[in-house]
């Protein structure tokens, strides 16, 4: 099973709000997760994101992929494999 950590769209229209998650590859976008490790919301100005940096560390020691937006956000959080 490949485990991605990616972003689940929350929100009214126009207005998103994410929750970094950590889901199986194959399900879709709003679908079923296994974990939430964190949330990000673009609309403010500069970016809100809190992600748990454990859970976060604990997920790529397992192997998990985190997408390219969730990357950058780690980056940026200080979280590297």
């Amino acid at each position: 099973m490949a485990v991605k950590i990616r972003l689940r769209r929350m929100g009214q229209k126009k207005a998103p709000f994410y929750r970094i998650i950590v889901a199986d590859s194959r399900s879709p976008r709003d679908g079923k997760c296994i974990e939430e490790i964190g949330t990000y919301n673009p609309n403010t100005d500069p970016s809100e994101f809190k992600i748990n940096e454990e859970l976060a560390k604990k997920w790529l020691a397992n192997g998990a992929q985190p997408t390219e937006v969730v990357s950058k956000l780690f980056k940026i959080a200080g979280i590297e494999k």
